[in-house]
This record gives structure tokens, sequence and C-alpha cells, in this order.
């Protein structure tokens, strides 16, 4: 499990590069920005280059959930009878957008492929959406069906009416649906892919995420930006396979867990589309439970994990000698790893390669990675740059580039990058400059030997478990309630989920706030990841800054000094 030095990789990416083949590139202008290296099979629509790839992966396991069992092939089939009905029966299309709003399960995946063969763009909501959170978003894209589970219908059926929405439910026969999914493939005339023409740079999928807006902003995702993250994870893929042949990420039977919720790009890019391409099986999990989790590990023999660093964590800490056996790498996505994790996972488990990503929506999930030894010298770090078509700087006050060891924001260029946000041309120009960079909000600096270190935000995000949530939306929906004079939203330490979510509070004169109740009131509106777990109550208003804004960050200090009138 040794290290790679920047050398090696150099020279071995240098030897893909001129081998061609499925990394050939060339530069290319896309969307009106010029890129020095773009994968010529990037030309293709999604659906087109998945067909290609199962062709070699066919008959290989992809689908394990409880008792359901589906091959590439089989999953590809019924995908193919989905996009059927849609075109035929929905008038289905480019331009047309169709959402799925359903937790973990084999229908998830087959809706979400079966909406992209046939040109349209999939919309995947948030599963522990509530009703109004709902609501925005498919207000928002404009999609008027959706494929849904009864608990995710049941938040939809106030809204049917007033968006006009059909709901085709999957799983359950409970009354109230537009169609059932049974009855929905029974109408197919077909199961082989629809020949629509498809631009590669059009919209494949909008994914919402939380940003420091409030509102969660529709991160418009096209079919090179998606191709393009694929080949690039593949051509890491294969230079590490050369370089250190005795680390196999890739057995000959793979098997990925797979518990971490579809509607993130970690989940629906690198583990359900990278998993179809390359044939390896998903093993779903409705919920994560660690326990429940390890015995699937040993039944199944799992070779590979990737979750956010609490699965990561409790799976290392419950198994014992010889329980992971199968395992070749457990990986963290979705939230920086914490140090101790990496060390207790290498101390306990040596064997197996302990890895970590960085990448975000709008990047289709690409970005840096980091694993072997190099991950185990160093934990805080995100690791390198995943070649071959990424570009990331470290910018400045103005916009300046800065020397390496200085601490700026991340900027990443690359095909990879979305498109813009839906409805938000300001939010998009903010983001995106004219050539191409995107703002990521995060605060890095570059080490000496290319790795990437992220030491803060710019943005005013918690990151819980994974999840994104905007304090802003969090604190206009604590404003609603009655007695509320100011409150000030933040990150709390958490040993287990990363970071949890704070509140600080200064009640309005003479109201004596119930905390548990306001809280009550919260669940109601807002999912329940982004309710607050620790309440302090503030004796006199919030501390200002220097603008007379209040400064959540000497807010956040305070409070931290102090026990919280509420613990969850």
């Amino acid at each position: 499990m040794d290290s790679i030095t920047s050398a090696e990789l150099q020279a071995v990416g240098k030897q893909l590069l001129e081998a061609g083949g499925m990394f050939a590139v060339q530069p290319m202008q896309v969307r009106g920005i010029d890129y020095e290296r773009v994968f010529l099979a990037s030309n293709l629509s999604l659906r087109d280059f998945l067909s290609m790839a199962m062709m070699k992966v066919a008959n290989r396991e992809f689908i394990v959930h409880g008792d359901t069992r589906m091959t590439v092939a089989e999953t590809w089939a019924a995908s193919g009878q989905i996009a059927d009905v849609l075109i035929r029966e929905h008038d289905i299309g480019p331009g047309k957008r169709v959402a799925i709003a359903m937790r973990n399960y084999p229908e998830w995946i087959i809706a979400y492929f079966g909406i992209i063969a046939t040109g349209a763009t999939v919309v995947p909501l948030n599963a522990w959406w509530k009703t109004e959170e709902l609501k925005y978003s498919l207000e928002d894209s404009e999609a008027q069906i959706v494929f849904c589970d009864e608990k995710r219908m049941g938040y939809l059926a106030p809204l049917k009416e007033t968006l006009g929405l059909k709901t085709i439910l999957a799983r359950s026969n409970a009354s109230g649906a537009d169609d059932y999914w049974d009855k929905f493939i029974a109408q197919a005339q077909t199961s082989d892919m629809p020949k629509t023409p498809i631009d590669p740079d059009s919209d494949f999928c909008i994914l919402y995420t939380s940003g420091s807006t409030g509102k969660p902003k529709g991160v418009m995702l096209t079919h090179r930006g998606a191709i393009s993250a694929l080949l690039s994870w593949a051509f890491l893929s294969e230079m590490i396979k050369t370089l250190r042949p005795e680390t196999n990420f890739i057995p000959d039977d793979p098997k990925m867990l797979m518990v971490l919720p579809l509607f993130h790009v970690t989940a629906s890019h690198s583990l359900v589309l990278l998993s179809f391409i390359m044939g390896r099986t998903l093993v779903m999990m409705d919920r994560w439970e660690a326990d429940k989790a390890l015995a699937l590990v040993k039944k199944e023999k799992i070779t590979n994990f990737t979750g956010v660093p609490t699965m990561t964590h409790e799976l290392v800490a419950l198994a014992k000698p010889g329980d992971l056996d199968s395992m070749v790498d457990i990986t963290t996505g979705g939230a920086k790893r914490p140090e101790q994790h990496v060390a207790e996972q290498f101390d306990k488990f040596p064997k197996i390669v302990p890895g970590s990503g960085y990448g975000l929506t709008e990047t289709n999930a690409l970005g840096s990675h980091i694993a072997l030894m190099d991950y185990v010298k160093r934990p805080g770090s995100a690791g390198r740059v995943i070649p071959p078509l990424s570009e990331f700087a470290i910018w400045g006050e103005g916009d300046k580039p800065l020397p390496t060891g200085e601490v700026g924001e991340v900027m990443i260029k690359s095909p990879a990058n979305f498109r813009g946000y839906l409805n938000m041309p300001e939010e998009t120009a903010k983001s995106l400059t004219d050539d191409g960079w995107f703002h990521t909000g995060d605060l890095g600096k570059f080490d000496e030997e290319g790795f990437l270190y992220i030491v803060d935000r710019v943005k005013d995000l918690i990151i819980r478990g994974g999840e994104n949530i905007s304090c802003l939306e969090v604190e206009n929906a604590i404003y609603k309630y009655p007695g509320i004079a100011e409150v000030s939203v933040f990150a709390v330490p958490d040993d287990r989920l990363n970071e949890i979510v704070g509140a600080a509070i200064f009640p309005k004169q003479g109201v004596d706030l119930d905390l548990p109740e306001l809280v009550a009131f919260l669940r109601k509106s807002l999912a329940g990841f982004k309710v607050p777990e620790r309440i302090w109550l503030s004796p006199q208003k919030l501390l200002r800054g220097g603008t007379g804004k209040i400064d959540k960050r000497a807010v956040r200090d305070i409070a931290l000094q102090f026990p919280a009138q509420y613990n969850a």
C-alpha cells in the first residue's frame, strides 16, 4: 500500500493519454468555453454511452436489494420499458423534466435510467424533504410527473392539484396515485432503448443543493459533464492499477455496499453510474444500521464501501478481525473524515485501503482523491486533483491566483462542471466565471506535492453527516415561530456526524420560549436533519460585527463555551 509520487502519476497519465482508446482527448470548445482536454467519448449522450458500456458487462449482477437480484442487462431492459411508456403515453422527451421522490429502492435506479434514456431531464428530490420543500423544487423544475414511494406520495398529496402532478407509485398499492409501478411497466411495448437524438450538452439531471441563499439551488448537469466525471474516475483507477498492480480496487467480482442517498451525486454518479459501466454489484440498504451492514458485508462478500464518515467509522469500530476479509477499500465522501478515523482503520485493518474524495454537486462529484499510504500519512488532505481534465486553482482577493501554501478559495475548471443554477442567473454569474472557473465556496491550499487541504468554508453551510444545510433556511424557519427576536444558526462539532445544527436565540421581551415546542414546530416544515439539535437562549441581543450584522462566528464561539438549554 505504497504512496504514489507526482512524477509517477504524470508519467503513467501521459502514457494512457497517448494510447488513446476510451481515454482519447482533444482540445474543444464546450458551451463557449475553451478546454485543453475533453474526452471524445463525451460527444455521446449518457444513454448511448451507458448502452455501449452495458454490452461488456450485461450478464453481471448489478442490483441486490432484499430478495431482488437484477443483472446489468435486466436493469437496462426495465429502464427501456420505463422510457417507452414515458415517451408514448406521456409525451416525455428532450426539454421535459421528470422527478423521483423515493428512498433507495431498485425502482429509483430503473426510473433514473429510464428518464435519462428519453432525453428528458431527471430531477431527483431529497427523500427527507417534506411538503413545502418538495413544493419549491417541483415548482422550480416544472416537473409534473413524479415516481414516488408511499411516504413521499403523502407529502406530495397537498400539491397534486395546484401543481398538476401525476404520481407513479412504487412498492405500494395505496390509493391516491395516478399510476402504479407494475401497471406502468405493463404498458410498455418494447424494452429497447429509444433512438431520440440527445444533445450531449443538454441537461440530463437537475440536483438540488442547499446554498447560503436559503433556497435550494437546482444544479443543471449535462450528459457531457457526467461522462467526463465517469471517465476521469476510470482514468484514475487505471493509473493506480498500472502503478500499484498489487493494490486491486476492482477485484474479479466487485461488490459495493450502497447506503448513501441516491439523490446525491456521490451515490448517483460515483456509485450507480460508475458501477453500471464497470459491472460492479450494488448491494443496497434501505437505511444505515452498522450491524446490518456488517452482516451484508459477510453474506455478500462486499469488496468496496463508500459512505459518509459516520458510516465508515461505525463499520470499522464494530467489525472484528476476519469480518472484513472480502473488503479491498473503504472510502468516505460527502464530508471530511476525522483524521483519527483514518488511523483507526489502518491500525485495525491495514490491508483495507482507506480513501477519501472531494467533489461537489456542481462538478458531477469530480474533484480530488486520496488513498493508500498517501492518506495514512496525510489524513487531513482531500488529495490530488483527479486527472486528466480537471484544473484546480487557489484564488485570493480580486480573483487572483495564490502561490502554493497560501489559503484562498478553491476554484475548479472542467468539462464536468455544471451548466448553471436553474432560474438563478445572478447566482450562476457569481459562481461561474466567463472562462469556466467555478467558485466552490471552500477555502483551501495546496502543498508542495500537490495535495489539497480544505481548511474552511466561505459559504454559510453546515454539513451534517454529508447533508448540506443552509443556515439561512433554518433561521428563516425559526423566525416564523412567535416570540423570536434574533437567531443565529451555526455548526456544532459532533464526533459521530462531524457537524450538527445549533442555534442561538434571543427571544422578544417578556417571552418565555418553550424550546421542545419550537422544535416540534420546526419539524412540521423542515426535514428532520435540518432541525437544531442544540439551542442556546441568549440573555441579550446577539453580537454584531463592524457592519452591524450578527457576528455568527463570535456567537458560535461564545455559545459553545456554555451548556445548551436544549439538547436533542
